[in-house]
């Protein structure tokens, strides 16, 4: 429990580092140690699975229309368009002819998200700049470990992100 050196509220720690009540940073007892910090970024991904993505990144991979991907799974074009933007997840019989569909295993529909927090880990550990930047992660108030670490999360998935540009083109 902390209590906010500014309106005196007293209250869990809040995963945003901020006071519920007036908002400014609340200060920490003891900054937490490095491999903390290393997993704050890893962690900040959702433990989900993404079929959503796996399924639109085939698909665009194998120059598909979702069309002619629901013509192959003998399914409404609707159903494919909403499992690629989340708002249906398919059952295991859908899947398995998605997978067929698509000519891929089932597995490569699943990737879960911890494979990508583990890239997104590595992509961001490889940055020269932030791997120097992690040793004073540990000694920064809550607010600008927030900042920080909001920051480099978004650099490792631009990162991601042209990787996967080069590999389309």
């Amino acid at each position: 429990m902390l209590r906010c050196e500014r309106c005196q509220l007293v209250q869990f720690r809040t995963t945003h580092g901020n006071c519920r009540r007036c908002l400014k940073p609340l200060e920490l007892d003891e900054p937490p140690a490095l491999p903390h910090a290393i997993r704050a970024v890893a962690e900040n991904c959702t433990g989900e699975l993404d079929v959503a993505r796996a399924v639109r990144t085939m698909r665009h991979a194998r120059n598909l229309s979702q069309r002619q991907l629901a013509t192959r799974m003998q399914v409404p074009r609707t159903y494919i368009s909403k499992i690629e933007n989340g708002k249906a997840m398919p059952t295991l019989s859908s899947l398995s002819r998605l997978a067929t569909a698509l000519g891929a295993p089932v597995g490569e529909l699943l990737h879960d998200a911890r494979s990508r927090r583990e890239q997104l880990l590595t992509d961001t550990l490889a940055d020269p700049f932030l791997r120097e930047l992690l040793p004073l992660v540990a000694r920064m108030d809550a607010f600008h470990r927030q900042v920080i670490l909001s920051q480099a999360r978004d650099m490792a998935r631009e990162a991601a992100t042209g990787r996967q540009h080069l590999a389309r083109a």
